[in-house]
């Protein structure tokens, strides 16, 4: 494996581990309507300033979200909507591999009421 393409896995799975924290993913929710500051965000996902504050810093440095002050507020806004994309893609395989185990159960109730 040359060292270029290990270099760009590495920020591939850079990328991925900012976005495996739960906290980051609610923030990025809030954020798929439109901008918001930090208060709007703290009250659609209950978590607190402190928390919201440094998930946003971590997504902004990650390029995911940008900043920008107005007045005397910071709003953040998507930087990139593809992200959605993303995220609709795994909940896609969730929600298949679900049913799949769903009917795997199924089929072991039906051999087990046999």
């Amino acid at each position: 494996m040359s060292q270029l393409f290990t270099a760009a896995l590495a920020q591939v799975a850079e990328h991925f581990k900012v976005l495996s924290e739960l906290s980051r993913l609610q923030a990025l929710c809030a954020l798929k309507s439109g901008s918001k500051n930090v208060s709007e965000i703290m009250e659609i996902t209950g978590l607190g300033q402190a928390n919201v504050s440094k998930h946003l810093k971590i997504l902004a440095q990650a390029g995911i979200v940008m900043r920008q002050p107005r007045g005397v507020s910071v709003y953040y806004d998507i930087a990139d909507p593809l992200i959605f994309e993303l995220c609709e893609l795994v909940c896609d395989r969730l929600e298949a591999r679900l049913q799949e185990q769903a009917q795997q159960l199924q089929q072991l109730e039906g051999l087990r009421q046999s």
